[in-house]
């Protein structure tokens, strides 16, 4: 086998073990965030191995990228396990949210274009719908273009913000969504909020954007503790 024939089938073989790695970690990040791999266990990673029918390389890369988007720590002497979202690291988690998301909106008033709004416009009319549907019991879990924030957060043109809300903060936040108690959900306050924010933003209005989208997960945050302060007292 010549020089060049052996490079393209080595370049074939990494490029189809990185597209092993990628498909086998958008499992894994479902699976950690929809709770099937429950928050705080142990992997085993030659469980996984067979379990995914995967070589050890593939997923050893899938692992070090769970690790980078905060969803798997590695303890020594204990190994690899799923993260556990503690009430004190979800607060820290929506201070850092509202401060980053309140700037995203900001910047989305000023470089969104007629079809992300357009798209906007469009996502809250079905979330409308949906919450009439199931009575205003829940507001669906949303992930990637159907998520209000993650489409302000793009229209942001920012990528620094674009790589820390959607990529490392993004996940976590979705894991907690999934996994929290029904009780602090408000369906119909937030699709209200959401409404303002686009306004707002339709409207260029830059510094009431931001305002908005600040109150918006702050009253949030204030569920959460509202949750915690509940629970601690019936212990």
């Amino acid at each position: 086998m010549n020089t060049e024939l052996k490079a393209r089938t080595t370049n074939a073989v990494s490029d189809k073990e990185k597209t092993k790695s990628t498909t086998l970690m958008d499992t894994l990040v479902d699976s950690i965030v929809n709770g099937v791999i429950p928050s705080g266990s142990k992997i085993s990673e030659p469980e996984l191995a067979k379990q995914y029918q995967v070589s050890r390389g593939p997923l050893r890369e899938a692992m070090m990228r769970l690790e980078g988007l905060g969803l798997i720590e590695r303890i020594p002497h204990v190994g690899a396990r799923v993260i556990k979202l503690s009430p004190e690291k979800l607060i820290e988690l929506y201070a850092v949210r509202e401060a980053l998301e309140g700037m995203a909106a900001r910047l989305a008033a000023r470089h969104i274009t007629l079809e992300e709004l357009h798209r906007l416009e469009m996502l809250l009319s079905t979330h409308s719908q949906h919450i009439d549907e199931v009575e205003g019991a829940s507001y669906f879990h949303q992930h990637g273009d159907f998520d209000f924030h993650y489409l302000i957060i793009q229209a942001s043109r920012n990528s620094k913000l674009i790589s820390l809300l959607c990529n490392e903060l993004y996940h976590l936040l979705r894991m907690y969504r999934y996994q929290s108690p029904r009780a602090q959900s408000r369906p119909n306050e937030a699709l209200k909020e959401h409404e303002y924010i686009l306004q707002a933003i339709r409207n260029r209005d830059e510094e009431l954007a931001e305002m908005l989208m600040r109150r918006h997960i702050s009253g949030s945050r204030k569920l959460i503790e509202a949750q915690i302060l509940h629970s601690e007292s019936q212990d």
